[in-house]
């Protein structure tokens, strides 16, 4: 029997993604990636193609997606492990507060481990760095993490989701070692539709799904990484600006941030990477199967985002946290009650959007201090005026990039030694040619760096001094003082 809702608000599932590029979909004219159900949900709705993570790392981003904020306001401007989630408002504690059942399931990131950041409940699948990270400080695996006392009990032994040995930030692939059904990836899909069996069919249900795939280890089923193994995909680009990260790289480490890898290894992590989304692609559809299965389709926005990209060897380079397109790029879907199909959309969108556009959807207000925007009338295909650029930072490799674009440009400053780049994404979208050095630029390079200093007035790192950049200044991944939130 099915059991209607007997609520007047539309119920909410958001799907995350770990590490998916933004071009990385069928829909979006990838030359060898397949993701039919997610191109079905796009045609159903809207996709965002400008859409980015300010800060692409993992716990940035999801501080931003979760509080609606800048990082310089939530105070992550890079990747720092054990900094407390201190947040009193987030996305999650308004829906529970107006009466939505709210559920995560699947890599949350939090610290510590089991703060519920507003969430009714919270089943987690946590990373090998932060299993790892617990048992260095003497926590049992099984109180930071639930994918691991679930895979045994199926299995039936002592397993980890690492026995075949990969790492969690390395290029090396190779297909799962155990049977399909005991993936994460199938495991948040599971736990997921479990959470939509037994939840209380009185109150409208948030549901949070995040899939840790496909960020490294790549190791999808072996039916999703063989497809990819002998597929005829272009080069990654490698831009004339490319050597610069030369003196980071690690040639016998494969976590190494740049360097030329082996074709043949390429050609692995490619497949990999790729199979992760595919076997992603029909998990999801298994879960949307299983709305329309208990009759909320219909009254269910669906939101699909990742935390960041992947740059996966483009530039020579590996891994996120850079402010290029490959990394900071992301895809960005909308589909739910009353939204038209097929619209796409050029906006400059962030994941501080997701809070304020997901409360609009449930028709409630937007708290303050949220510094994003609903992009729901985007979605609906309306003309409104948006934001003309975006912002971003990334405190890595002992520096800070900073870096802006208004979906047409894109200017970089590194903060070591003040180097900038410009590109032009319209005639040049994969950042092959830096024109910050051409005379004939210098008019659009000085307009950009206004704009940065303006951005970075008064912050604590001192990268300004009102007048000019300053570059050589100490950098945090997390700030001292994060700076009070700036409206929307």
């Amino acid at each position: 029997m099915v059991i209607r809702l007997t609520t007047n608000r539309p119920n909410v599932l958001l799907v995350m993604v770990d590490q998916w590029r933004g071009d990385s979909l069928g829909v979006a004219g990838h030359p060898v990636v397949r993701t039919p159900f997610l191109d079905a949900l796009a045609a159903s709705g809207a996709r965002f193609t400008r859409a980015y993570s300010a800060a692409p790392t993992c716990t940035p981003a999801r501080a931003s997606l979760l509080t609606g904020q800048l990082p310089a306001t939530h105070g992550r401007v890079g990747y720092q492990d054990h900094v407390p989630w201190t947040y009193p408002v987030t996305l999650a504690s308004e829906l529970t507060r107006h009466g939505y059942q709210t559920q995560a399931v699947g890599k949350m990131h939090f610290f510590p481990e089991r703060s519920q950041l507003g969430f009714q409940n919270v089943i987690l699948h946590s990373p090998l760095g932060i299993v790892r990270s617990a048992r260095q400080r003497g926590i049992a695996p099984d109180l930071v993490d639930d994918y691991l006392p679930w895979l045994r009990q199926r299995l039936g032994r002592d397993a980890t989701f690492h026995d075949h040995g990969l790492d969690s930030n390395s290029w090396v692939a190779r297909p799962w070692d155990k049977p399909e059904s005991v993936h994460p990836t199938n495991f948040v899909a599971e736990q997921s539709i479990d959470f939509l069996r037994r939840r209380d069919p009185t109150k409208p249900f948030f549901l949070f799904a995040s899939f840790n795939a496909p960020h490294p280890p790549y190791d999808p089923p072996a039916w999703a990484f063989d497809q990819y193994l002998d597929a005829a995909a272009p080069d990654p680009p490698v831009g004339d600006w490319a050597d610069q990260f030369a003196p980071v790289a690690m040639p016998h480490d494969a976590r190494s941030f740049h360097g030329r890898i082996a074709p043949d290894d390429l050609r692995r992590a490619r497949a990999g990477y790729w199979g992760h989304m595919s076997h992603v692609d029909q998990q999801l559809n298994r879960l949307l199967e299983e709305l329309v299965h208990y009759g909320v389709r219909d009254d269910t926005y669906v939101c699909f985002v990742s935390d960041h990209g992947e740059m996966l060897g483009d530039h020579l380079l590996f891994r996120k946290g850079f402010p290029y397109e490959g990394s900071a790029r992301i895809p960005m879907l909308l589909s739910g009650p009353g939204l038209p199909g097929g619209v796409v959309d050029d906006q400059l969108i962030e994941l501080r959007d997701v809070m304020p556009t997901l409360l609009d959807c449930a028709g409630l207000p937007i708290p303050e201090g949220v510094e994003g925007r609903s992009f729901l009338p985007l979605a609906r295909g309306e003309q409104v005026g948006w934001r003309p650029r975006l912002h971003g930072e990334h405190t890595m490799l002992g520096q800070s990039f900073q870096w802006f674009t208004d979906g047409r440009e894109k200017y970089v400053w590194h903060s070591r030694d003040g180097h900038e780049q410009l590109f032009d994404l319209i005639a040049d979208p994969e950042e092959c040619f830096d024109l910050a050095g051409r005379a004939d630029q210098a008019e659009r390079l000085a307009r950009w760096r206004s704009l940065l200093i303006t951005e970075l007035a008064g912050r604590e790192e001192g990268f300004t001094d009102g007048h000019r950049l300053i570059p050589g200044r100490p950098v945090r991944a997390t700030l001292t003082s994060p700076r009070a939130p700036v409206p929307a």
